[in-house]
C-alpha cells in the first residue's frame, strides 16, 4: 500500500476510534510513520483527507456493485436489471449487499465514525444523512418508481413504498453494528422482509418471466 492510501487507512481508523474533531494531522502522520510536512505533500489538510476517504469508500462500493452485476448508482440502468430477476435472485442480491456493508472494514469504520460524530458536528451529521438516508432513498425511490411504471410493482405512493423497503434494512444494519452476533438472525429477517415486500407490492412473476425471455432473445 502506498503512502497516500496508508494515510487514508490510518486516518479512518483514528477518526473511528477518537472522533473526527479529536484527531489532528500530526496524529495521522505519526500513525503512518511520517512527519506532518510529508503528509501535506499528499493532502493539504484534514478536510481533504476526509473527502478522499469518502471518495475511496464510494469507489469500493462501485467495485462491489460491479461484481454483483449491477450499476449501484444509476437507477435507470439497474431498473432494467432488476425487472428481469426472480424473487430468489433478488433475495440473494440483497443478502450480498447487506453482507458487504456489515463486513467491509473500510465501510464499517466510516459508518461507525459518522454514527458517533453526527451528534457533535453538524457538518458530519449532514454527511451521515446524505450517505445513509438521502442518497439511498433517492436512488431506491427512482429505482422502484421505474419498476412500478412498467407494472411489475404496484403502489399508490412510491415514496412510502421506498421507506417500506429501506427502513427495515437500515434498522438491521444498525443492529449488526451494535451486536455483530445477531448477524444470522438479521439475515433471516432480511430475506423474510424482501420476500414479503415483493408480495405486498404485487411483483408480477409473469412479467418477470416475459422480460427474461425477451432479454434472452435480444442477446
Amino acid at each position: 500500500m502506498d503512502t497516500k492510501h496508508r494515510i487514508l487507512e490510518e486516518a479512518l481508523t483514528l477518526f473511528s476510534e477518537k472522533g473526527y474533531a479529536n484527531v489532528y494531522v500530526a496524529d495521522i502522520a505519526e500513525r503512518v510513520g511520517i512527519k506532518a510536512p510529508s503528509l501535506y505533500k499528499h493532502y493539504k489538510n484534514k478536510q481533504a483527507i476526509f473527502d478522499a476517504i469518502i471518495e475511496e469508500m464510494n469507489r469500493r462500493f462501485m467495485e462491489q456493485a460491479s461484481s454483483l452485476k449491477i450499476n449501484g448508482a444509476d437507477a435507470s440502468i439497474d431498473a432494467e436489471i432488476y425487472k428481469h430477476i426472480s424473487e430468489d435472485q433478488l433475495v440473494a442480491l440483497g443478502r450480498d449487499l447487506f453482507l458487504y456493508f456489515i463486513h467491509d472494514d473500510y465501510t464499517r469504520r466510516f459508518r461507525k465514525m459518522l454514527t458517533i460524530e453526527q451528534f457533535h458536528d453538524k457538518k458530519l451529521a449532514d454527511v451521515y444523512m446524505k450517505q445513509y438516508v438521502d442518497d439511498v432513498l433517492s436512488y431506491q425511490g427512482m429505482l422502484l418508481g421505474l419498476i412500478a411504471s412498467q407494472g411489475i410493482l404496484k403502489t399508490e405512493n412510491v415514496e412510502i413504498m421506498t421507506l417500506h423497503f429501506y427502513a427495515p434494512i437500515y434498522m438491521l444494519l444498525t443492529i449488526c453494528d451494535r451486536e455483530p452476533e445477531r448477524e444470522a438472525e438479521a439475515l433471516k429477517t432480511l430475506e423474510a422482509h424482501i420476500r414479503q415486500f415483493n408480495r405486498l407490492y404485487s411483483r408480477d412473476e409473469k412479467i418477470v418471466q416475459d422480460n427474461k425471455k425477451k432479454l434472452w432473445r435480444d442477446r
